[in-house]
């Protein structure tokens, strides 16, 4: 198994209006191409893009099924890859990392698991931290 692109379950969040909506991943990382699915609270969607291990890029395309499709791109670091999405003019962070660390924890939950936001994301998040109504979202 690729310890920096494991191929697998992910979770995470991005952030849209200064609020956080978690999102599900089952990604596959193989040659540089990643392909995947998933859903979050807009419905399903359909992951494909690519990955460089040398300069720790990641850049996809979301795909909401018979819907609008979302570009994102970030950078492996850390328990995961952050970075930004954009769709029409908007833009917003996201977040995700491998469903394992989160399973690494004590309890084993996402909120466990979960990340501060990375500095180069942080315009994006509520300061100087989430709400609680917010943090339930995720």
């Amino acid at each position: 198994m690729d310890a920096l692109f494991p191929s697998g379950g992910w979770l995470g969040f991005y952030v849209q209006a200064g609020c956080r909506w978690r999102q599900e991943l089952a990604l596959t990382f193989a040659d540089g191409a990643l392909r995947g699915s998933g859903s979050d609270g807009i419905g399903a969607f359909a992951i494909r893009g690519r990955y460089d291990r040398s300069s720790l890029e990641v850049v996809w395309q979301k795909s909401y099924l018979g819907a609008h499709t979302v570009d994102y791109r970030g950078f492996r670091e850390g328990k995961g890859i952050w970075g930004t999405w954009e769709l029409a003019g908007q833009r917003g962070g996201f977040q995700i990392w491998p469903r394992r660390a989160a399973a690494a924890t004590e309890s084993g939950t996402a909120q466990d698991a979960m990340p501060a936001p990375h500095p180069a994301t942080a315009r994006y998040f509520l300061e100087p931290a989430f709400s609680a109504a917010l943090v339930r979202r995720v």
